[in-house]
C-alpha cells in the first residue's frame, strides 16, 4: 500500500492506495504517527478512494489510530467508502465510531 500524506491548516489528510492489510501496519503507523506529533492538527482524514480491500487487521490499525488521536483531543474522519471498503466497515458499525465523509 502507498500512503501519499498532506497538512492543511488544521487537518491531516492520509491518502490510501492499493491493499489495506497486514503488511501495511509499519508504513500506516508511521504516518499517523506523524499527523498525530503535528501541532494545529486537530483532524486526521483517512482517504480510502484508492484502497480495493482490507482486512482485519486494517480495521484494528484504524481502532488503534483512534484510541491514540483521542487520547491527544484529535478526531479520526474516514472518506471515500467505495465498494467491499465500504460494505466491510459498514458490518463492522466503524460508521457509529468514526465520522464518515462520502
Amino acid at each position: 500500500m502507498q500512503i501519499a500524506s498532506a497538512v492543511t491548516d488544521n487537518k491531516a489528510t492520509l491518502s490510501l492506495n492499493g491493499r489495506f492489510d497486514f503488511h501495511s501496519h509499519r508504513d500506516f503507523r508511521a504516518a499517523y504517527e506523524k499527523a498525530l506529533d503535528t501541532s494545529g492538527v486537530r483532524e486526521i482524514e483517512i482517504n480510502f478512494g484508492a484502497v480495493d480491500y482490507l482486512d482485519s487487521s486494517a480495521l484494528g490499525m484504524l481502532l488503534l489510530l483512534r484510541e491514540k488521536a483521542e487520547a491527544l483531543g484529535k478526531q479520526v474522519v474516514l472518506a471515500g467508502l467505495k465498494g467491499t471498503v465500504k460494505q466491510v466497515l459498514d458490518i463492522a458499525n466503524f460508521g457509529k465510531l468514526f465520522t464518515v465523509k462520502p
